[in-house]
């Protein structure tokens, strides 16, 4: 379940990607952690608080406000934007089957057993639709993409291990929510250097508003039981004094 919902998740990215801008397309990929929330109410019986609900209310209208200027385009046609939506959504689903199979391997093996397997079931399940060769064709430019794809995977997996040795797991998960404004940023500084290669986003003041409350809301629904624990906890002390 793990290894297909990891190949899942990679291969319907890339093929939604395809159809969306970079920024559209992590913005959509948030939608990953809250259905992992969501099945994890029913598969491990977690609980679900006021403050979690909240977040995910700021989410569901920063979305709705970021996709302002297509909405009736999401609702009512199936354009290139819309399957490119609907492919990036479908990703966030297959990983959330993932992440489960994963929580529950890591109760018999460490994180380094569980991702070595994986990466290597999904590396032989992919094989026989592989043509290497097709990387000799790239152009320079296209080979040192490849090559900062490849290193960013193994940075980021290893950064990410590395944050939560020295922070709790809900701040970690919190920090990586501002991941679409990192690419917002990096879009708008690369539309400008390389604007042969790299497309401006098409989005208004209100859809930037609306990424910037899916950020919140996605950092809410990740901390909102310590939140509300720490709101308890003050609540306690200032009545004990």
């Amino acid at each position: 379940m793990a290894v297909l919902g990891l190949v899942g998740n990679y291969v319907l990215y890339l093929m939604g990607l395809n159809l969306l801008s970079p920024g559209t397309a992590q913005l959509v990929v948030q939608m990953g952690p809250i259905m992992l929330l969501i099945a994890s109410l029913f598969v491990f019986k977690e609980r679900f608080s006021i403050g979690q609900g909240i977040g995910l209310a700021v989410l569901l209208i920063g979305f709705a406000l970021f996709f302002n200027q297509r909405l009736a385009e999401l609702l009512t046609s199936l354009s290139d934007y819309t399957a490119g939506v609907l492919l990036v959504l479908l990703a966030s689903t297959v990983w959330t089957f993932y992440a489960l199979g994963q929580k529950q391997l890591l109760t018999v093996w460490n994180s380094l057993q569980v991702m070595m397997v994986i990466y290597l079931f999904c590396a032989l399940l992919l094989t026989p639709w592989v043509h290497p060769l097709e990387a000799l064709s790239l152009s320079p430019l296209q080979g040192w993409l490849l090559l900062a794809c490849c290193m960013n995977t193994l940075i980021a997996y290893g950064a990410f291990a590395e944050a939560l040795a020295h922070w709790e797991a809900s701040r970690v998960s919190a920090t990586l929510a501002i991941t679409p404004l990192v690419t917002f940023g990096a879009v708008a500084v690369a539309a400008r250097v390389w604007p042969e290669y790299v497309h401006a986003e098409q989005i208004n003041l209100l859809g930037y508003g609306g990424a910037v409350l899916v950020v919140l809301g996605s950092a809410l629904v990740v901390l909102g039981p310590s939140l509300i624990a720490g709101l308890k906890a003050r609540r306690a002390k200032l009545l004990v004094g």
